[in-house]
This record gives C-alpha cells, structure tokens and sequence, in this order.
C-alpha cells in the first residue's frame, strides 16, 4: 500500500508508470479513507474506504474509473461518502439497493399486471402495456425506478412528444400511476414520483356536432346506400369492380342511427347481445361498460330499428360470423361510415362525435346537464360540463323567448 498526494498531475503520471503484476492500492495522503487502486490491466479507479459508524468491517465504496472520473470530483465523492458514513448513512448499502431495485418498465410491468388488469378494463390494460412498449420502455425503461429525475421525465416527454403529442401525455401519466401505486406497495421510497407535476403537452376539446342539414343528409345516404347501394369507390364492399353500385349491410346502417338516437358508446352497440336488448320496456342493459354496469334509454324509433333486424347469432349487429361457433362482434364502422359522410358531403365527423350531436340537440330543447349526462353514461358529472356552453346558449334563447313574452304582455301588445 503506497500513499501519495492525490491530484492531476500525480494520477496521470502513475498511469502511465508500468503496469503492475498485482493490483496495486494508493492512499491520498491528505483525505483519509480516499485513494485509488490499479488493476494488472492497467485500469485505475477510484474508492472511498470507511467502518460504519455501528461497526462492523470496512467497506469499499468504488466512485469511478480514472479518465472518467477527474481527481478532484473524486475527492469531492470520497468526502462525501465518508461524512455521510460518519452520520450513520451507508452509501454503499444504497448502491447495492439502487442495483436490486426495479427498474421503470419493471414497475410499470407489475402496475398494470397486478393492478390494472385486475381492477380496469381489458382495454385500458391494452392501451397500457402499448404505451408501455412504444414510449415508456424505450425511452427510461431501463432506469432504475430510484434513480429516476423529473428531468429524465420531461426530457422522456420532449422525445415521445415527436411521434405522438396526446399518447406522449397518456405515457407520462402511466409512469405517475405506476409510481403512485408502487409507493403504496412498497416498490419505490414513499412519496417518490418524479412523473408528478411533469409538464405536458395542451390537450383541445375536439368537439363536432351535426347541424340539421347534415343529419338530413346523412339520413338520406344512408337510405340510397341500404336500397339502392352506393358505387363502389364510395362504398364499404372490398372487391366490387369500379363503378358498380353495391347495397349497404342493413346492421351498419342500424348500427349508425342507434348510436345517433341514443348516444351510445360505438362498443355498446357493436357488442349488444339480444339477451341485453329489453325492447318492451326500451332499455338495453348493459352488464359492463366503459364505467360499468349501464342502462341505455331507447327512443321510440330506436326499438323500431332493432326490431326490424333479423336475428342472425347472439349480438344485435351481424358481424361477418354471425351464428357460427365462434361468432364475435363487429369490428368497426369505419368504411360504412366513410362511404355515407362521403355521399352526404359532410367531412371531418367521427362516429364518436355522433355522441356530441346528441348531446347538442337535448341541451338545445332545454334538458340539463344532470339528465344529458345520465343518458350519456357519465360516471363524473364534470364529464358532461364539457358541454355547459351548450347549455349557456339554451337559456339564453330561452330567457329571450320568456322575456318577449313577458315584455309584450307589459306593454299591451
């Protein structure tokens, strides 16, 4: 064991000394407990030695390689490492707990496995572990679950926000989820979420409500497109020749006015089973929902056109395995949906904005929120504030029809 006057100048002139036939220890003769060993490789590194202050043996602290580490940041380590042993703090302890410790996409991993998939939707467990893949892990996936910096985490944001500015948002709120829970459970320290209070990308309300001539037309399109058939550069078929006018499925049909009537969810109609489908008494019961167990209202006209469908297999709307052994629901809406908006001329509606037009028209007869929101499926009634201004311009077309009235009574008209 040597002692030497740790510095610059006396590091880069032991390295290049010959190298030793054994790992060779250098003590700094100013800092006690600091030093540098040098291995037959010719690798140096730098430790802090220090006794725990409850007793015990020595521990060696390694604080980093020579050439990666400057000798006064060691120093500044080493004395670092020895106060904090001093007060009772085992730094090297908490470097063998960092090392054991979960890592991010760990954490997140038994978040949505022990949690997620076992309290929420099958769906939301889906969307997790796809955010979990394409944004979380590649970006601090690895890291240690301990070690991770608010920094790291907007810094993770910056990076999934050039691929995916809303889904950027939903990852980082994953990774705060996940660490709410994992403080709870005793993963991380707790109270340690360095997600919390990450800065996120501005999210806009997309609102679109049909106006009156639209519905007239999607109405009448869907009418040509069910009779008559629409031409195939419009329609839903997939291998019709060009040109050819091909009829609609009479289910995507149904299934578009039964969501304009009554504001469902697109997944409520598609998976509607007929044992659900209460039509004497105008009600579909749902057992499972977006915010669980579900009861949808049914307008006149609603149960005329579930009544009008033929019952093929167990879901009111006909997929394309209806009645098989392994029959399952319709997929989707989209092209008979595209193909319609296309024939009507109306552009940039979704299906789930028809859930907005409904909306749209029973505010505009007066309804308020609570009961707009009860006919939505609105588990939070702060769900339905979205559409207070709505309601704003009810009243004010209808104090103005009051006080007309009201007015030409005072004035003898």
């Amino acid at each position: 064991m040597a002692t030497i006057r740790i510095s610059t100048d006396s590091v880069a002139a032991l390295m290049k000394s010959a190298v030793p036939n054994k790992t060779t220890y250098y003590f700094d003769d100013d800092l006690a407990g600091f030093g540098l060993y040098r291995t037959t490789t010719g690798t140096g590194t730098y430790f802090a030695e220090f006794r725990p202050v409850a007793g015990g043996s020595k521990k060696r602290l390694k604080l980093g390689r020579v050439g990666t580490l400057k000798a006064n940041e060691a120093r500044e380590a080493a004395r670092k490492a020895i106060a904090n042993a001093a007060l009772g703090k085992d730094l090297a302890q908490n470097r063998s707990d960092e090392r054991a410790s979960l890592t991010v996409e760990e954490l997140v991993s038994k978040y949505i496995e022990e949690y997620v998939a076992e309290h929420k939707k099958a769906s939301t467990a889906g969307l997790y572990r796809m955010l979990l893949k394409k944004h979380v892990k590649p970006r601090i996936g690895s890291t240690k679950a301990v070690v991770l910096t608010r920094v790291d985490v907007q810094r993770a944001h910056s990076l999934m926000t050039r691929e995916a500015r809303i889904s950027a948002n939903r990852a980082i709120k994953l990774v705060s989820a996940a660490y709410g829970w994992g403080s709870r459970h005793g993963h991380v320290p707790e109270g340690t979420n360095p997600a919390s209070g990450a800065k996120l990308n501005e999210e806009e309300g997309r609102e679109r409500y049909l106006t009156t001539a639209e519905l007239l037309a999607i109405g009448n399109a869907m009418i040509e497109a069910e009779t008559v058939g629409l031409p195939v550069e419009a329609g839903d078929a997939k291998h019709a020749p060009v040109g050819q006018l091909v009829k609609m499925s009479p289910y995507a049909t149904a299934a578009i006015r039964i969501l304009m009537l009554t504001g469902a969810r697109l997944r409520e109609i598609l998976h509607l089973r007929w044992d659900e489908a209460d039509l004497d008494r105008g009600v579909l019961r749902l057992p499972d929902s977006k915010t669980g167990r579900k009861t949808i209202y049914l307008p006149a006209a609603a149960i005329d056109i579930i009544k009008g469908l033929t019952k093929l297999g167990a879901f009111v709307i006909a997929g394309e395995s209806a009645g098989t052994k392994n029959e399952k629901p319709r997929a989707d809406l989209k092209r008979p949906w595209a193909a319609i908006c296309k024939r009507a001329g109306v552009t940039g509606v979704r299906i789930h904005d028809l859930r907005h037009s409904f909306a749209s028209v029973g505010i505009g007869d007066q309804m308020g929120l609570p009961v707009i929101g009860t006919l939505l499926g609105h588990a939070d009634p702060s769900t339905t504030n979205r559409y207070a201004h709505l309601a704003d311009e009810a009243a004010r077309r209808a104090v103005e029809a009051i006080g007309g009235k009201i007015a030409a009574a005072l004035s003898g008209k």
